[in-house]
């Protein structure tokens, strides 16, 4: 381990996982344009799904919330993309629609409406289709 990231985990232990986002971000666009996604394995998609919905869930709570994705619309995810993440999420928990459809409600949402910036990750341009 260098002695920098030493002292980036002694000063927060969570620094670790601001690096790893970023090392994610770009191995994760160069494994799909390279049409080689099938070499990470399901195992590692899963534990990363997993973590980013309950930091996600976490981060929100009952307070606030903030747009779970990058970029402005669709240039990054893809409506599909989503739709299919969405959809096996419920599927994974034995949820249908009609449950989807009471929690979607649950606290009207208006940020979306807002303007605002879209949100900046670098080299999204990696998932650029």
């Amino acid at each position: 381990m260098s002695d920098a990231l030493q002292r980036d985990l002694e000063n927060d232990p969570y620094a670790a996982v601001e690096r790893a986002a970023e090392l994610i971000w770009r191995k994760t666009a160069e494994s799909i344009n390279k049409g080689e996604a099938d070499r990470i394995s399901d195992h590692a998609v899963v534990m990363l799904f997993t973590a980013a919905v309950k930091l996600y869930a976490e981060k929100c709570g009952e307070r606030r919330t903030f747009r779970p994705l990058g970029g402005q619309y669709d240039e990054i995810v893809t409506a599909t993309e989503a739709l299919t993440a969405a959809t096996e999420l419920l599927r994974s928990l034995r949820l249908g629609p009609t449950e989807f459809a009471l929690w979607a409600r649950r606290r009207p949402e208006d940020y979306y409406d807002l303007p605002q910036e879209p949100v900046a990750i670098e080299k999204q341009e990696e998932f650029a289709r």
